[in-house]
């Protein structure tokens, strides 16, 4: 069966531009079936594609057309490349897109702009599914700025408030430094490496003749141009992927519909970071240096966004700052070299990720659009489905055997380990600390969220009493298959230590990194079984500590945390968790107020005074006072015309003369 690639992000983009244009004329059952219908088959033709490769080992393209052609300088196609890692990522995409997409039958119901929402939804995936299946960087950078276009969009939906549009701006604004990066980054590639295919860049031969290649950088100096391309791709990548300094818009995107935080959060754009960098694994392996840069800011990203997330009341910040936590474990996993865990944790960190959101949409939606925790407490009685599911999405991120976040954050914490212990990498070792603490941590703040929102006393208004119920249809279908994707998602990639054969790191060709091959010539199999038990072990202690504590101080019993809560120390630590170490504001008094005054005054200068003021009202008042002058020469007094008139004629018949006499003369 011959499978046009073409139609993965087509169905999608149809879907779009259907419910943009006869949406809001055919009414919501016809959005559904187009909005839902689309993406499904998307999904379908991707597990198609999957199969066959699977079952014949053979890559598809779609060459489609030539489409930026300089002769003899560039030849950049239109083309649409599948392999594994980009057949597993459509596979995410459709499949969680699409439960997000039915949850959102439910969850939307009633809002008037329904069709538009739905439109834009279908976009997301489409920008998402050419980011995904781009063959060269050019094509990955179109839906890359689409993703970003399209979180401005849904951030911003209910733009009817102020707050709402600043958030959409704020993640506009943030992603367009790092895309400014990216940018920079895709230049430097086609003057050095001539292409931009991926096919190219990912070359070992490619590499190595660029290896020895210097620039000269103002601030650094010397640097390689393979690092000076990592470092601009990697500064791309912490835009759109949320880590410092650019991970401030996230949270703030929590101003959308919760369906929209769950897509943003778990199936598109924050994972895209990590996927451009696992899918130039090469060009980043020849960069040792800057993985180290890599590692060491996911693993502070980790744990500052696992501090921020202890103090926050609303669920969906919680959840947000655990999603900057979790992919700052991506990127260290990365900066390690274990490109295969960083993608496997993309996978699982999908399924739990989004149920956890489309957990609390149940919640904020059944408490009729309430999202403070403080307010909540005791719906495990009457949401006892919703509880359960999130329950499970909590177990997942705290890395709980055998659910799916087990896997891959093991798998993460080994790699730090054997880099930092094994291999004797002081930098890794210490990484590798941060982010042992930081698993505990996530189990603490994610109970202490399970514990506010479900179990205890009920806070709830007594005016909601009554009201509150399972949401049900397909708000409750979609939690159901997340949460099953939550529980078998793991077994995707069981390390051979446990009998697994890693099935996901060798299909995606992620699992052969330079990093794991150094380990094996160092290391005998045993002594890495050894230590993975070790790591495994240790993984699980730190998380059942972070479990326990938190449901001592939140489920069973108040007196640690009042005790903790009342001291100054811990009054100051709450304070300073709540408000977020006082990042924004630090942002906003350095960067945003600064650039507003400036604005402003280029606003006064040019914009009023300038162009309003000489060039718009001076030539207004230039051509009003020509118009008043002419305007006094017409007087109604017909001699007065006369005699202008035989004026006009003797000097006509002066100049005339003038002219034969002078031609005379000649």
């Amino acid at each position: 069966m011959d499978i046009n690639l073409l139609w993965i992000p087509l169905l999608p983009f149809l879907g779009f531009l259907i419910n943009g244009m006869l949406g809001n004329r055919f009414g919501n059952k016809f959005v559904n079936a187009i909005a839902c219908g689309l993406p499904i088959l998307s999904f379908a033709i991707s597990y198609a594609a999957w199969s066959r490769l699977i079952s014949e080992g053979t890559e598809l393209h779609w060459n489609g057309f030539p489409w930026i052609w300089i002769e003899g300088l560039v030849e950049i196609p239109f083309a649409l490349h599948l392999d594994g890692i980009a057949a597993v990522m459509c596979m995410v995409i459709t499949g969680v897109g699409s439960l997000i997409h039915l949850y959102s039958i439910g969850y939307m119901k009633g809002d008037p702009g329904y069709h538009r929402y739905f439109a834009y939804l279908n976009l997301f995936t489409t920008f998402m599914l050419i980011l995904v299946l781009g063959d060269n960087l050019l094509l990955m950078f179109i839906g890359w700025e689409g993703v970003g276009l399209c979180s401005y969009l849904l951030i911003g939906f209910w733009y009817e408030e102020d707050a709402n549009c600043a958030a959409g701006k704020k993640a506009f604004i943030m992603n367009r430094v790092g895309d400014f990066a990216f940018l920079l980054g895709i230049f430097l590639c086609l003057a050095h490496f001539g292409s931009l295919d991926m096919s190219t860049l990912t070359d070992a031969t490619a590499i190595s003749a660029l290896s020895a290649e210097t620039l000269s950088v103002p601030l650094l100096g010397s640097v390689s141009v393979i690092s000076m391309i990592v470092l601009l791709l990697f500064i791309g990548a912490t835009g759109k992927s949320a880590q410092i300094p650019l991970y401030v818009w996230l949270p703030d995107a929590m101003a959308g519909p919760t369906p929209v935080s769950a897509l943003i959060h778990a199936a598109t754009m924050v994972t895209s970071g990590v996927y451009l960098c696992c899918r130039l694994m090469p060009l980043f392996e020849a960069a040792p240096a800057i993985l180290a840069i890599i590692a060491g800011i996911g693993a502070c990203t980790a744990l500052l966004a696992a501090l921020i997330a202890f103090g926050q009341n609303d669920i969906k910040k919680v959840l947000a700052y655990s999603t900057v936590s979790q992919l700052g474990y991506m990127f260290f996993a990365i900066g390690v070299g274990a490109f295969s865990a960083a993608f496997f944790h993309v996978v699982t960190h999908a399924f739990f990720k989004a149920l956890l959101f489309l957990g609390s949409g149940s919640v904020i939606h059944a408490m009729h659009h309430e999202q403070d925790m403080r307010k909540m407490g005791g719906l495990r009685k009457q949401l006892p489905f919703t509880h359960l599911t999130f329950l499970i999405g909590t177990l997942a991120i705290a890395g709980v055997p055998p659910l799916a976040g087990f896997f891959s954050k093991d798998e993460i914490l080994f790699a730090g380990y054997q880099q930092g212990f094994l291999m004797g990498v002081d930098s890794a070792a210490l990484f590798w600390g941060i982010s042992f603490l930081t698993a505990g941590m996530t189990a603490f703040y994610m109970i202490r969220c399970v514990a506010l929102t479900f179990w205890g006393e009920s806070r709830v208004d007594s005016s909601l009493e009554g009201k509150v119920h399972e949401p049900g249809g397909w708000i409750g279908f979609a939690l159901f298959m997340l949460a099953v994707a939550s529980i078998v998602g793991g077994f995707l990639n069981v390390p051979e230590f446990l009998g697994g054969h890693a099935t996901l790191g060798h299909f995606t060709g992620l699992h052969g990194s330079a990093a794991s091959h150094g380990a094996a010539a160092s290391f005998s199999p045993e002594d890495l079984h050894a230590a993975e038990w070790k790591s495994m072990f240790l993984s699980l202690a730190v998380a059942g500590s972070g479990l326990l504590l938190a449901y001592y101080c939140y489920g069973k019993g108040h007196a640690l945390r009042t005790r903790f809560t009342g001291s100054g120390v811990g009054r100051w630590l709450g304070r300073l968790s709540h408000r977020k170490f006082y990042v924004d504001e630090f942002y906003a008094t350095v960067f945003v107020r600064p650039f507003e005054t400036i604005s402003h005054l280029l606003f006064i200068l040019i914009d009023r005074i300038l162009i309003d003021g000489i060039l718009v009202s001076g030539s207004a008042l230039l051509t009003r006072g020509l118009g008043n002058w002419f305007r006094k020469m017409q007087t109604g007094f017909i001699p007065g015309y006369l005699l202008t008139f035989g004026c006009g004629v003797l000097l006509l018949i002066y100049m005339m003369l003038s002219l034969i006499q002078q031609g005379g003369a000649q």
